[in-house]
C-alpha cells in the first residue's frame, strides 16, 4: 500500500512538502484508513504498556502517536479549502464523521485515560519541567472535555454528537460555498458607473473565469466591497448586498438555517453532558475570557460607543448623500459607497487613487521585510517548489543559524476555494525526537487582475494572516501539539493583529507603496490623510463586528436552542441590541462559517475583540520604546511566538509587556475613547 499510495509512501520531494502531483482524491480513503488503524494500534499499546505509567511511556507517547493520521489529514484538510471541487467535496462529506468517529475513540480511550489521570494526580512529584507540566494538564483537561470521566453511555452519546457535528459542519460550509459560487451579476458597460479602473478589471476577469461576456461580479468579498463601495447605480448595489446577505439562506437542498438549530442543540447537549448550563460557558472556562460574563463585558465596553459614533457617521453620509439629491432612508447597501464620498470630502482621500499603490507584490514584500527587520527572517524564492495549484507561490525561510522552514502564498480567488483569508500548515514544528521544520501557508482571495492592487484593507488582510504565518514559522517547542497556533482561541488573534500595525507605519508605506505605473512612491501627503483617518469609520466597522460575536454568545446561551427559528432569533435579537438599521451584521447567522462551518469559533467570536485589545496594547510597548523595530522590544514578541502552548497567555503576555493589558489603546485605535 506505501508503495502505490503516495500519502503513505516516503516523501523525496524538497524539504519534505507533500507531492501535491502524485496525489488523487482516490487515494484519500485508503490512507486514511492506514493511518487510523496504525494510529489506533499506537493508542492500544500506550494503554496495555505493562510498566507503570511515567511521562515518556504515556504523555510523550501519546505525542508520537498518530503522526502518520496527521500526515494524511493535513494533506485532505488544506486541499479540501485551499483547492476544493466536487471529488473532494464529496469526501469530505463522507469522511468527516469517519474522523470525528476515530478522534473521540481515541479521546476516550479508557485504558489512556487511566494513565494520564494516574500522572495528573502526582504531576507535582514527577520533577516536570515548564512545557511538560502545562503539557500533561493540558493532555488531561482534553481528555475530561472530551467526556472520559463520563458513564460509558454518556461517553457513547458524546461520540454520536461529535460524529453528527462533524457532519453538519461540512455541509454548512459546503453549503456556503455552493451560493457563492452559483452567484454572479452580469454587467455590461453600461453599468459601471462609478467603478475605478481596478474594480473594472476584477469584474471582467471574474466575467471571463466563468465563461462570461464583458463583466460580472462575484460574492468574492475583494470584489463585492469595492462594488458596493464605488457603484453608483443603487438599484445594482442593492441586488449585490441581497445575494451577500442570503448566503445559505435560500430555501432548498442547500439551506443553512435548518442546520443552525441543531448544531447548537448538539452542542448545548454536549455541555451539558460535561456539567455546564450551556456551551457557552463550556467553551469559555477554557479560555483567557473565563466566563461569558467576561466576554460580554468587553463587548459591552465597546458597543454603546460604537452605536453613538455610527450614528455620528450616518449623519455625516446623509449630509452629503443629501446634497446630491439623495432621499429617504440610508441603507445597508448604501453605507459603503457614502461612506467613500464622505472619506473623499473630509480627507482629501479618494479609495482608487491610494489603491493604486497597493501593488499584490510589494506588500508581500514588505510583510517579508518587516519580518526581517524584527526577526532576522529571510524569505527565498523557490520556483521549483511542488505546489497544489499555479496560484501559490513558495518560499524557503531562512534566519541566522539556517533553514527555519517553508512559506506558501496562496493569494488569489478561486471559484472552488473557500471564501475569507487564512493561515495553516502542512506540518507543524516540533523538536521532540528530531528538528521538525514547518510548513505554512496562508490562504487569501483577492481579486485577479493585471496588476494585482489591494484596497489598503487588503494589505491589513495580508499582513494579519502573515503574523499568524508567523506565529507558526517561530515555533520552537519540543511538543507538537504546543506548536505554534495551538493555542487558547482568544490568545490566538494576538501575533496577527499586531503585525498588522507595522504596514501602516510611514516608513512601511514610503518603501512599498509604489504606484503600479510610475513606480514612485505614495506621496508622503496622502499616507498622512491615511493615517488620519484611520479612526474613519471605525463606528461601522466596531458595530458590524460586536453585533455578530454578540449573537454569537446569545445562540450559544439559549436555554432551548433546538426550537429556534433563526430567522426570527436574528431580527428580535437585532432590535433587543439596538442595531443600526443602516448598518448589516458582519456575518448573518446562515453563513457564519467562524461558528457553524466548524466549532473553531463558536462562543468566540468575541476574541477578535479580546486580542485587539492584547495587540492595540502590545504595540504601545514599540512606541515607548521610541522605535517600531526595537530590537529588545522585538526579541520579546519573537520569545512570545515561539512559545506556543508551553506556557499560560496571560504570562506569556504579561512577560513581553512587562504588565497585563489595559483596553484604553484599543478604544482610542477605534476612535471610541470619551473625548
Amino acid at each position: 500500500m506505501t508503495d502505490r499510495n503516495p500519502l503513505l509512501a516516503p516523501w523525496s520531494t524538497p524539504f519534505g512538502v507533500p507531492p501535491f502531483a502524485e496525489i488523487e482524491p482516490g487515494h484519500f480513503v485508503p490512507a486514511f484508513a492506514h493511518a487510523m488503524a496504525e494510529h489506533l494500534a499506537e493508542i492500544a499499546a500506550i494503554g496495555t504498556d505493562p510498566a507503570a505509567p511515567g511521562f515518556a511511556n504515556t504523555i510523550e507517547a501519546l505525542q508520537r502517536s498518530g503522526r502518520a493520521l496527521t500526515r494524511v489529514g493535513s494533506v485532505f484538510g488544506n486541499l479540501v479549502v485551499s483547492q476544493g471541487g466536487a471529488a473532494l467535496e464529496a469526501l469530505d462529506r463522507e469522511l468527516s464523521p469517519t474522523l470525528a468517529q476515530h478522534g473521540m475513540r481515541v479521546a476516550l480511550d479508557a485504558a489512556v485515560f487511566r494513565r494520564v489521570a494516574a500522572l495528573y494526580e502526582q504531576r507535582d512529584s514527577l520533577g516536570l519541567e515548564e512545557d511538560q507540566m502545562r503539557l500533561l494538564e493540558r493532555t488531561h483537561l482534553g481528555f475530561i472535555r472530551s467526556g472520559a470521566a463520563l458513564p460509558p453511555a454518556e461517553q457513547a452519546r458524546m461520540t454520536a454528537i461529535s460524529e453528527r457535528l462533524a457532519s453538519l459542519h461540512t455541509a454548512f460550509g459546503q453549503n456556503v460555498l455552493h451560493d457563492e459560487k452559483a452567484w454572479h451579476l452580469p454587467l455590461t458597460e453600461a453599468d459601471l458607473d462609478g467603478l475605478p479602473e481596478f474594480v473594472r478589471a476584477g469584474a471582467a476577469q471574474a466575467a471571463a473565469e466563468r465563461g462570461l461576456r464583458d463583466y460580472a461580479v462575484t460574492l468574492s468579498r475583494s470584489l463585492i466591497e469595492p462594488f458596493l463601495t464605488f457603484s453608483s447605480r443603487r438599484d445594482l448595489r442593492e441586488v449585490a448586498y441581497a445575494a451577500w446577505i442570503a448566503r445559505g439562506a435560500h430555501a432548498g437542498a442547500h439551506d443553512n438555517r435548518p442546520l443552525i438549530p441543531e448544531i447548537l442543540a448538539l452542542r448545548a447537549e454536549r455541555a451539558r453532558l460535561l456539567a455546564y448550563p450551556d456551551f457557552a460557558t463550556f467553551r469559555l472556562a477554557d479560555s483567557m475570557a473565563g466566563t461569558p460574563a467576561a466576554a460580554e463585558a468587553l463587548l459591552a465596553e465597546v458597543w454603546e460607543p460604537a452605536k453613538r459614533r455610527a450614528a455620528e457617521e450616518r449623519n455625516r453620509l446623509l449630509a452629503v448623500a443629501r446634497a446630491e439629491g439623495f432621499t429617504g432612508a440610508l441603507a445597508p447597501w448604501d453605507w459603503r459607497y457614502y461612506a467613500e464620498k464622505v472619506r473623499r470630502a473630509d480627507y482629501a482621500l479618494d479609495e482608487a487613487e491610494l489603491k493604486a499603490y497597493f501593488q499584490l507584490e510589494n506588500i508581500q514584500r514588505a510583510a517579508f521585510d518587516t519580518a526581517g527587520r524584527l526577526f532576522g527572517l529571510s524569505f527565498t524564492p523557490l520556483p521549483d517548489l511542488p505546489v497544489y495549484n499555479a496560484d501559490v507561490r513558495g518560499y524557503e525561510v531562512r534566519d541566522a543559524e539556517g533553514h527555519v522552514g517553508i512559506f506558501l502564498a496562496d493569494n488569489y480567488a478561486r471559484a472552488d476555494k473557500r471564501s475569507g483569508a487564512w493561515m495553516s500548515s502542512y506540518r507543524d514544528q516540533e523538536a521532540l525526537d528530531e528538528a521538525v521544520s514547518p510548513i505554512i501557508v496562508n490562504n487569501n482571495n483577492f481579486a485577479r487582475s493585471a496588476p494585482t492592487l489591494l484596497s489598503f484593507d487588503d494589505a491589513e488582510t495580508l499582513f494579519h494572516e502573515f503574523g499568524h504565518a508567523l506565529h507558526g514559522l517561530l515555533s520552537r517547542v519540543r511538543y507538537p501539539s504546543q506548536s505554534g497556533t495551538s493555542v487558547r482561541r482568544d490568545f490566538v488573534e494576538l501575533p496577527s493583529q499586531i503585525y498588522e500595525h507595522w504596514v501602516a507605519l510611514p516608513e512601511t508605506l514610503h518603501r512599498y507603496a509604489l504606484h503600479h505605473e510610475t513606480g514612485e512612491a505614495v506621496p508622503a501627503a496622502l499616507v498622512e490623510r491615511l493615517l488620519e483617518a484611520r479612526t474613519f469609520n471605525q463606528g461601522f466597522a466596531t458595530v458590524e463586528y460586536a453585533a455578530s460575536a454578540l449573537i454569537d454568545l446569545a445562540l450559544h446561551r439559549h436555554p432551548a436552542p433546538e426550537t429556534i427559528d433563526i430567522a426570527a432569533f436574528e431580527a428580535a435579537f437585532l432590535d433587543e441590541i439596538g442595531m443600526p438599521a443602516e448598518i448589516g451584521i458582519r456575518h448573518r447567522p446562515a453563513h457564519f462559517q467562524h461558528l457553524f462551518a466548524s466549532g473553531g469559533y463558536a462562543a468566540a467570536y468575541y476574541s477578535y475583540l479580546w486580542s485587539e485589545v492584547l495587540d492595540a496594547d502590545g504595540f504601545e510597548t514599540f512606541k515607548e520604546a521610541g522605535d517600531p523595530f526595537d530590537a529588545a522590544t522585538a526579541a520579546r514578541l519573537k520569545t512570545l511566538l515561539g512559545a506556543g502552548d508551553t506556557r499560560d497567555p496571560m504570562a506569556l503576555y504579561v512577560a513581553f509587556r512587562g504588565r497585563a493589558p489595559s483596553t484604553t489603546a484599543l478604544l482610542r485605535g477605534r476612535g471610541l475613547a470619551p473625548a
